[in-house]
């Protein structure tokens, strides 16, 4: 898959391998797992088994996050776009597109995650064509809550994923 958007200041385009070193930077920083579960990727390989998955998503469901590219520097800054979901069943849902964000902690408050989601979700509506689109957060996840509401989604309610043991908060957009 070959994917470019370009905002004021980023690029979203496809991930690749060559972004290793950026997912690493950004999945083994403790402060950015803070609401993901505590859960910090420990070497490279985990890694590229996530940036694997992530191609696989490609290839198999035509969508997948996207890089979040430093449009002036080409830095990679992390990952924004929207996902089909089909591993989890998440507030009684079992496949949906959802919107999200994660973002190398030397990026956050500069509005990166507002910038590329509003790209993604006006994707999500005019090239895709879906009629609705999901986000989620952890309940104390006050940036990334703030974040969801900017690019237009709704908050619906909290609910408990038992398979991570969070409680999160749940979102929605519709085509209008």
């Amino acid at each position: 898959m070959t994917f470019h958007i370009e905002t004021e200041r980023l690029v979203l385009r496809e991930l690749r391998m060559s972004d290793l070193d950026g997912m690493f930077e950004l999945d083994s920083d403790p402060e950015v797992h803070k609401y993901l579960g505590n859960k910090p990727v420990k070497a490279k390989e985990e890694s590229q088994k996530i940036l694997e998955g992530v191609l696989r998503q490609y290839t198999d469901r035509g969508i997948g996050r996207w890089a979040l590219i430093n449009k002036e520097t080409q830095e990679f800054m992390g990952w924004s776009g929207l996902r089909l979901n089909t591993e989890y069943t998440m507030n009684g849902f079992t496949e949906f597109y959802d919107v999200g964000y994660r973002i190398i902690k030397r990026f956050w408050g500069k509005g990166y995650a507002t910038e590329s989601g509003k790209k993604a979700v006006d994707y999500a509506f005019n090239v895709l064509k879906l009629p609705e689109l999901y986000g989620m957060t952890e309940i104390g996840n006050r940036a990334s809550h703030n974040a969801l509401l900017k690019i237009g989604l709704e908050y619906v309610e909290d609910f408990y994923f038992e398979e991570e043991k969070l409680k999160l908060r749940w979102y929605k957009i519709e085509k209008k």
